[in-house]
């Protein structure tokens, strides 16, 4: 029986179904089950929150206004250390105020701007794949159901032709009884075999039910018994090269790390920008004459620091750690599914050289059911 599941299975492959109603493939299961998963909604989230990101850091290029308002006092302030006859010099308040606003303009900040941008568009691409990779594992659960279901198609088949091998006992039974040429119990024996198939067909469609209003539940539509689904074409050889979303997504996260080790190296370059400060103070630019009297300052501003240097080694080593570490997982990754590949290839094989013997062993289970049935009619 085992053997021809197998034949039923496999065979199906080679032969398209019937198109009764509504008819779905896999790859219309793939495209609805994707359009309706919630997790697909987050990749426009995503998208959004990027553009924003990005849209704010073009905003670093705009001129930067700040508004500042100062009230001081100090222990000591600047005296004439002279002394003039018939001359008074008024000694300072210690107590000042200031309000004032500035104005900034980035003239250049050695590329930190464009490289914080391109890290952000570089760490977009690795959440978008990171979605791939756990969308992938959905098509792996619609596929699981939707064959499913076509080996509970193909069980409901072989189970109704077994009905059919026993209804047909039963007949040939029921008429040798009222000729008086057969035991009753030999009906009793098919009649109970007969509901034994029933019952496996009630646990058939069972089953199929659940699996169909799974599918549904992914797909957001319903699965009736009107509803036919395609059985896919087997591809005739595994492709060459792996292509899984996880390779992308290691490849993107490598990248990122390498745009961040350029932002270690930019973000130690020297700035340079133009300012303007004007406002009101007491004392204002005049730091003898006391009195609030509006001032103004202009010019360019030069700014430097190297405490970056101390730390930016080690901050690149690191970053270079998690590139090895992504290398790694990502060998790692294709040594495993390579390795299932194999193992795939190895038990399609074997199923294929199992589907060769299988067509001598039904010829042969042929025989058997044919003399069976004769001598069932010969008593």
């Amino acid at each position: 029986m085992k053997y021809i599941l197998f034949i039923l299975i496999f065979s199906s492959l080679r032969i398209s179904a019937q198109e009764t109603g509504t008819m779905l493939s896999l790859e219309e299961c793939y495209a609805l089950a994707l359009a309706q998963y919630p997790l697909s909604k987050k990749r426009d989230l995503m998208k959004k929150s990027s553009d924003f990101t990005i849209e704010n850091l073009s905003k670093g290029y705009l001129p930067r206004f700040d508004v500042f308002a100062q009230a001081s006092y100090q222990s000591e302030v600047t005296k004439v250390p002279v002394s003039t006859p018939g001359l008074n010099i008024p000694e300072l308040n210690k107590d000042q105020y200031k309000l004032y606003g500035e104005l900034n303009q980035l003239l250049y900040d050695g590329g930190i701007i464009k490289q914080q941008k391109r890290a952000a568009a570089a760490q977009l691409k690795v959440q978008d794949q990171q979605l791939q990779v756990e969308l992938y594992q959905l098509k792996e659960r619609v596929a699981d159901i939707y064959f499913g279901i076509l080996v509970f198609n193909e069980q409901l088949k072989q189970n109704e032709l077994l009905k059919n091998d026993i209804q047909i006992g039963i007949n040939t039974v029921s008429a040798q009884l009222k000729n008086g040429t057969a035991y009753r119990s030999s009906a009793d024996l098919l009649r109970a075999e007969y509901l034994k198939a029933e019952q496996q067909a009630i646990s058939i469609r069972s089953y199929k039910k659940a699996y169909a209003a799974m599918l549904g539940l992914f797909i957001n539509r319903e699965i009736t018994m009107n509803t036919s689904l395609k059985t896919p074409s087997p591809p005739a050889l595994f492709p060459a090269e792996i292509n899984r979303p996880e390779i992308n997504f290691f490849n993107y996260s490598g990248q990122s790390f390498e745009l961040d080790k350029k932002s270690i190296i930019v973000a130690n370059r020297p700035k340079l920008n133009f300012f303007f400060q004007g406002g009101i103070g007491n004392p204002a630019l005049n730091f003898l004459k006391e009195a609030f009297e509006p001032y103004y300052i202009g010019g360019i501003r030069l700014a430097w620091s190297f405490t970056g240097f101390y730390t930016s080694k080690k901050q690149q080593q690191i970053l270079d750690l998690k590139i090895q570490e992504i290398e790694t997982d990502k060998e790692t990754f294709l040594f495993n599914t390579t390795q299932a590949v194999q193992q795939q290839e190895a038990e399609i094989a074997r199923l294929t050289e199992y589907l060769v013997s299988d067509d001598e062993i039904i010829t042969l289970r042929n025989n058997v059911k044919r003399a069976a049935l004769a001598q069932l009619e010969n008593g």
